[in-house]
C-alpha cells in the first residue's frame, strides 16, 4: 500500500518592504484586478468596442466586489459584527478591543456576485448602453480568473481550509498558521487550491468559447455557463471544507455555501436556455463605437 508524506505549508506573511508588509492576499487581489483590466481591454478590442468603456467598468467592478464581498461575509457568516464592531464591517479596521488596521478580510463570493450584478446593470444602462447580458458574458471571463487568484490568496493565509485528510493522502497539507477556529492542527485538504484550479479551468474554457465560437452573439449564454460551472465548483468543494464562522443556514445536510450556490446555478440554466432570444449580429455587437 502506497504511503505519502504530507506537505507542510508555512509561508511568510508577505513581502517585507522596510516597515511595510505587502501581504500575499492583497497581492493576489492586485493581480486579479490588474489582469482583469488587461483582459477586458483585450476583449473590447476584439469586439471593436471603444476601450474608453473599460475604465468605468473597472471602477464599478472594484466597488461592487469589495463592498459586496464584505457585506456578504458579515450577513451570511458573521452578522454579530453589526452589533459588536460596526465600523469594521465597512472599513479595513478593527475597533475592539483596540483600534487596529486589519486590511479587508472576511470576504464572501456570494455577496460579491450579488453586488456585481447591480453595479453592472448600472454600467450597462447608463454608461455603455448595451444589454446587461452582453457585459455579463464578458466580465465573467476575468472574474473566473480573479476567483482563482483570490483562492490562492486564501491558501497563502492558511484560511478557508479543508477538513482533516488521511496522512497518506497525496492531497494532505499541514497548515501550522491556521486560525484557532479550525481546531487541532492536522493534515487537511487544500480546498483553496481545488477551487482555484476549477476557476482557472473555467477561465480557459470561457476564453476559448468567446474567442473561437459565435456564442458571444447569443447574449447570456456564456454568462449562464459561467454561473453553472463556477457555483458547481464551489458547491462540490464545500463538501471538503471546514465551516466558515457560525454558519446559520443549513438544509438537508448542506452548508451555507452550498445552499447559497444553488440559486445561482439554477439562474445559470435559465439564462442559458433563454439566451437564444437575445441573439445579435456582428454589427450590433460592435455598438457603441
Amino acid at each position: 500500500m502506497l504511503t505519502f508524506l504530507y506537505s507542510t505549508w508555512d509561508p511568510s506573511t508577505g513581502i517585507h518592504l522596510g516597515p511595510v508588509t505587502l501581504h500575499y492576499y492583497s497581492l493576489m487581489f492586485i493581480f486579479a484586478f490588474g489582469l482583469g483590466y488587461m483582459i477586458m481591454t483585450k476583449i473590447y478590442k476584439i469586439d471593436n468596442v471603444n476601450v474608453k468603456y473599460v475604465e468605468p467598468l473597472f471602477t464599478w467592478t472594484l466597488i461592487g466586489t469589495i463592498l459586496g464581498a464584505r457585506l456578504g461575509h458579515v450577513i451570511f457568516y458573521q452578522p454579530e459584527l453589526f452589533r459588536e464592531d460596526f465600523w469594521s464591517v465597512f472599513l479595513p479596521i478593527r475597533t475592539k478591543p483596540h483600534l487596529e488596521f486589519t486590511g479587508f478580510s472576511g470576504l464572501a463570493s456570494h455577496g460579491a456576485t450579488i453586488a456585481l450584478i447591480f453595479t453592472t446593470l448600472y454600467y450597462s444602462y447608463k454608461i455603455i448602453r448595451k444589454n446587461p447580458f452582453w457585459v455579463y458574458d464578458r466580465i465573467g471571463i476575468p472574474v473566473a480568473l480573479g476567483g482563482a487568484f483570490v483562492r490562492i490568496g486564501n491558501f497563502f493565509n492558511s484560511e478557508i481550509i479543508g477538513k482533516a485528510a488521511p496522512e497518506n493522502s497525496p492531497f494532505a497539507v499541514l497548515f501550522p498558521q491556521q486560525s484557532s477556529e479550525y481546531g487541532a492542527i492536522v493534515p487537511r485538504y487544500p480546498t483553496q487550491l481545488f477551487e482555484a484550479t476549477g476557476y482557472f479551468l473555467l477561465f480557459v474554457l470561457l476564453w476559448i468559447l468567446f474567442r473561437y465560437t459565435k456564442k458571444k452573439y447569443q447574449q447570456g449564454w456564456l454568462f449562464g455557463l459561467f454561473f453553472i460551472i463556477l457555483w458547481a465548483v464551489r458547491f462540490f468543494v464545500e463538501y471538503l471544507k471546514e465551516p466558515q464562522g457560525d454558519e446559520f443556514i443549513h438544509f438537508a445536510g448542506l452548508n451555507t455555501g452550498q445552499i447559497l450556490s444553488i440559486p445561482f446555478m439554477l439562474a445559470g440554466f435559465v439564462i442559458m436556455f433563454t439566451s437564444k432570444n437575445r441573439m445579435i449580429t456582428e454589427e450590433e455587437n460592435e455598438k457603441p463605437d
